[in-house]
């Protein structure tokens, strides 16, 4: 299958916290691009929810607000077998690090 997106995704794990009510979850990025990432997690959002992100690169703490665009919830003892397990999220707004975050990605 091809790949349709026109934006490039990065394959990077990275140590993610998200939620609806602040970011209390943890969970790794699978991939990420300038847009949004795939965050591999059991504790999946609803899709359409709007949750905060925080995750830092080279010591620097990135914060982002994003949507749940779709979600992926296994039971907990297939969760390492599922392939895409998880929820794609697209940013909406940086609070913090929005500079960093883009360097990073170039650096990649």
């Amino acid at each position: 299958m091809t790949e349709k997106r026109i934006i490039r995704r990065l394959k990077k794990r990275l140590t993610v916290h998200f939620g609806i009510d602040g970011a209390s979850r943890v969970a790794f990025s699978e991939d990420v691009s300038t847009t949004g990432m795939f965050i591999r997690t059991a504790n999946v959002c609803p899709p359409n929810s709007r949750i905060r992100i925080e995750f830092t690169v080279d010591d620097n703490l990135i914060q982002v607000d994003a949507r749940v665009m779709w979600a992926k919830k296994v039971p907990q003892n297939l969760f390492h077998l599922a392939k895409k397990s998880g929820m794609g999220v697209r940013f909406l707004r940086f609070q913090a690090g929005e500079e960093h975050f883009l360097r990073f990605l170039e650096g990649a």
